[in-house]
């Protein structure tokens, strides 16, 4: 089968359309043929060699954590609701050892799958599973109650977006902040305010609130400044670690303030997670975004153009 990867790390031209074995389901397991992948920040730092996920031998390197497609083989004795032919979406962790989802056909443990959001292509579904259970494990941990006050950085981009939506739902009130291009986006994501990005929007975002905000959702990597924005005993989700994590820490401490790290791979084989941003985008409360679609021959290109960054919404690679 046809699997676009790298034989060895460095810039978007290492990428490159390979054959490799194509997998076979095994007891528990289905297999899905993969029409879309999503193109991920994550890939570039894979593709790049600044994760664990090193490229040994001639074993090539394949990146892609969000695939939508059919399901075409369910493994022997495999206790499972879906069916072949079933249009599914699965995050796909590129440490296993057939790599990620820039392939043909992956093989999944069956409660890493579930079936595509009503009325959304598949395109659409593979923008959903790693961004959405990252920015729902984000909330997830902050668990506030109803009509608490949460900050989202970066609500333009694809982790923002989905913290912004799912905090509406669960019935917060949402600040968010965008650049002047992306106000009508972010209000339209269901924002009930929105400040300028930038220094100082931790300042902004506390003239909204009496005593500052219950929680922040840090998409942006903002960091340390954020903590002005916080009321005391509030908490902060980040998404990345930030440079100076001992730094942050400390400063988060001194304010009260407490942090949690949303980690999506502990949503691994959620299926239940899966299910319920399926259930909020086939009712309209998530948007999924799909910014531009590439041939697998193309995959560099998708590569440098996410890297020089304003991409909004997610590109994809179609097999």
């Amino acid at each position: 089968m046809k699997a676009v990867g790298l034989l060895r790390h460095g810039g978007p031209e290492v990428l490159q359309v390979l054959d490799v074995p194509t997998p076979h389901a095994g007891p528990g397991e289905v297999r899905i043929r993969v029409r879309v992948a999503a193109v991920n920040p994550a890939d570039t730092l894979i593709r790049a060699g600044l994760t664990p996920i090193r490229q040994r031998g001639a074993h090539p390197v394949i990146p892609g954590l969000d695939v939508a497609g059919t399901i075409d083989e369910i493994g022997p004795g495999t206790d499972t609701g879906l069916a072949v032919g079933d249009e599914v979406m699965a995050m796909v962790n590129p440490t296993r050892p057939g790599g990620g989802g820039y392939a043909e056909r992956v093989v999944l443990s069956e409660s890493w799958v579930a079936p595509v959001p009503t009325g959304a292509s598949l395109a659409e579904a593979a923008t959903l599973p790693l961004n959405g259970l990252t920015a729902l494990h984000a909330l997830d941990q902050l668990d506030l109650p109803e009509g608490s006050t949460i900050a989202v950085t970066g609500a333009a981009g694809a982790v923002g977006g989905y913290a912004l939506q799912l905090a509406k739902a669960a019935g917060h009130r949402v600040l968010a902040d965008a650049a002047p291009a992306d106000v009508p986006l972010v209000a339209a994501l269901g924002a009930d305010d929105v400040v300028p990005r930038g220094p100082g929007v931790a300042d902004r975002f506390r003239e909204l609130t009496s005593q500052g905000v219950d929680a922040v959702v840090d998409a942006a990597i903002i960091g340390v400044p954020l903590l002005a924005a916080i009321r005391r005993d509030g908490a902060l989700a980040y998404v990345r670690e930030v440079p100076d994590s001992t730094a942050f820490a400390q400063a988060a401490a001194a304010r009260g303030i407490r942090l949690v790290h949303a980690f999506v791979h502990e949503y691994d084989g959620r299926r239940d997670k899966l299910d319920l941003l399926c259930r909020l985008a086939g009712e309209g409360r998530l948007g999924l975004r799909v910014a531009d679609t590439f041939l697998p021959q193309r995959a560099a290109e998708a590569h440098r153009l996410l890297e020089a960054g304003g991409v909004r919404g997610r590109l994809v690679l179609e097999f």
